[in-house]
């Protein structure tokens, strides 16, 4: 604009008249990638604001409607594992162990979410649930879904290998943003991706009864194979791989200026948004905290690494360790033998997928999102 163009407002508003008889709407196959998005526990929106979209997801039928596809073929395969082994039992353990871990993340995230901003509180916003308004925390969220919704949708497309999303994740509370990276960091077992979530909390299955055996001094065994040295040695590598490609990239971008570079909110939260950039990577996600700027070489070159490195780390041993497995003999079950159909494997398995899949990665956790709540919610 040239000096002789410019418009003097002295303070007051400069207004200029405008019209236009055109509306551009992105349009699109919309419906058919949506199945590919959510029954494929892809991820991957049409448009940028993926579920967020109303064309993806116009309302709270067609919210459930794209919960239910993301675990409808994960938790089939757990019931077609039962029939396959012979044994429909061993497929609703498994089952029974996925729920009980995502009804539990569901009662964290929920209150967590509804509880909203105590600084925004201290600023008298009423973020009380009435007939007006949805309360808690609502930012980064659709009126159309609310806190409940939106939560739930959190956490199941982080459960399974989805990533699609129907709120900005990192506008969750801190404790919110704690679980979908606590489902992430679990490996996605709990009902996981296509395939993905069975094999993965058969690794553990396999660890659980492993435990098991050494408490009661016997060899030990899951759906009559023996699990030996070399059983185990796969076995540490599928649980172990992943935790040190997250926790190695975190500290790198954490220490380089250039993984620095891509924070925009310091501090806990900057470091949760690097902390869930590689857990999403690594473990197939694809959902993000949305405030690290990760359009960069750094972050392409890492990102890319712990995606490969996340993918095949993890299969090369499971193909080994069903190999080793399908070659052994099935053995009769004995007096000794752990039943792993019942209510005291669930547990064994729920347990074990607890304190060893999680363990890693307590430590970022109470450097990310534990800090950032008490910071949130100091003491009074």
């Amino acid at each position: 604009m040239g000096q002789s163009d410019r418009i003097d407002a002295q303070g007051q508003p400069v207004q200029e008249a405008q019209s236009t008889d055109t509306q551009l709407l992105p349009m699109g196959p919309v419906a058919s990638q949506e199945a590919i998005k959510m029954l494929g526990t892809n991820g991957g929106g049409f448009f940028n604001a993926n579920s967020a979209h109303p064309y993806e997801n116009p309302g709270a039928f067609s919210n459930l409607l794209q919960m239910l596809a993301i675990f409808l073929i994960p938790a089939a395969l757990c019931l077609a594992f039962g029939i396959e082994v012979g044994d429909r039992r061993q497929g609703w353990a498994v089952l029974a162990a996925m729920a009980l871990m995502f009804v539990a993340a569901v009662l964290v995230i929920t209150p967590a979410e509804q509880a909203g901003n105590p600084q925004l509180s201290a600023l008298g916003v009423d973020q009380v649930a009435s007939l007006q308004q949805a309360g808690g925390n609502m930012e980064g969220k659709e009126t159309r879904f609310g806190v409940n919704a939106s939560a739930l949708f959190a956490v199941i497309t982080t459960a399974a290998s989805c990533g699609a999303v129907n709120a900005m994740h990192d506008s969750l509370t801190p404790l919110g943003g704690l679980v979908p990276l606590v489902m992430m960091q679990l490996g996605e077992v709990v009902f996981g991706g296509v395939g993905t979530g069975l094999y993965g909390m058969l690794v553990f299955a396999v660890l659980a009864v492993f435990i098991a055996g050494l408490m009661i001094g016997r060899t030990p065994e899951y759906l009559g194979k023996k699990i030996e040295a070399y059983e185990m040695k796969l076995t540490s590598i599928v649980i172990l791989v992943t935790p040190l490609v997250v926790l190695v990239g975190t500290a790198v971008a954490v220490l380089t200026e250039a993984g620095r570079a891509g924070v925009a909110n310091p501090g806990a939260h900057g470091f949760s948004e690097i902390l869930y950039a590689f857990t999403s990577a690594a473990n197939n996600n694809g959902s993000a905290f949305a405030g690290l700027s990760a359009n960069t070489p750094f972050y392409n070159l890492t990102l890319g690494l712990a995606m490969w490195l996340g993918r095949f780390g993890v299969i090369v041993p499971v193909l080994a360790l069903a190999g080793a497995l399908a070659r052994k003999q099935r053995l009769p079950a004995s007096a000794g033998t752990l039943p792993t159909h019942g209510p005291l494997f669930v547990v064994l398995l729920v347990g074990t997928v607890l304190l060893v899949g999680l363990l890693n990665y307590v430590p970022s956790l109470a450097l990310g999102p534990v800090v950032e709540h008490f910071m949130l919610w100091p003491k009074p």
